[in-house]
């Protein structure tokens, strides 16, 4: 894998990190520090487990923002597009109203990782229910729902180059 990939994943940290996450991938020590950290996949495999979790998250820090309709792994979201999951919101005129529906989709390379990357991704989709952009208020938001936000931000995009270079770390299944 170039370096430029890796960069790519790692493009907002500081060149001491960068360097730090290529001499671990470099090293081969990335999937064994990972799976020490995370050692065990969510079991939420199912869309409707999924909707759930997600549901339970935003309704424990976001009550009283619209509701979310529908929470699903998607096999068309790839990375390579820079999106681990997407919030998107759907418009239709009922009658005389404009009805909105919200929908989280979630790369479905995400069933079969550690529960907390799984987390921060929703935590970042549901952010999107409230802030649109990603700017200091979206952030605080995500921080608000997860404290450790950034640093699991940090680990997946460390994974997600280990996953480009070595394969994949917890058995991801191909169906």
């Amino acid at each position: 894998m170039s370096q430029t990939k890796i960069l790519n994943y790692l493009s907002g940290y500081s060149p001491q990190v960068q360097q730090q996450a290529l001499a671990l991938l470099d090293n081969n020590t990335s999937g064994v520090w990972l799976q020490n950290k995370y050692p065990k996949v969510h079991e939420l495999v199912s869309e409707r487990a999924l909707y759930d979790y997600a549901q339970a998250i935003k309704n424990q820090f976001m009550r009283s923002s619209t509701p979310i309709s529908k929470v699903v792994y998607d096999d068309k979201i790839h990375i390579i597009n820079n999106a681990l999951g997407l919030h998107t919101y759907v418009s239709r005129v009922q009658g005389a109203k404009l009805k909105s529906k919200n929908e989280i989709r979630i790369s479905s390379l995400f069933r079969k990782v550690p529960e907390p990357f799984l987390r921060m991704i929703l935590v970042h989709e549901l952010a999107h229910l409230r802030e649109k952009e990603h700017d200091k208020a979206f952030y605080k938001l995500c921080c608000y729902m997860e404290p450790d936000y950034h640093q699991l931000e940090f680990d997946l995009r460390l994974y997600l180059c280990h996953r480009d270079r070595f394969g994949d770390l917890w058995g991801r299944s191909t169906d």
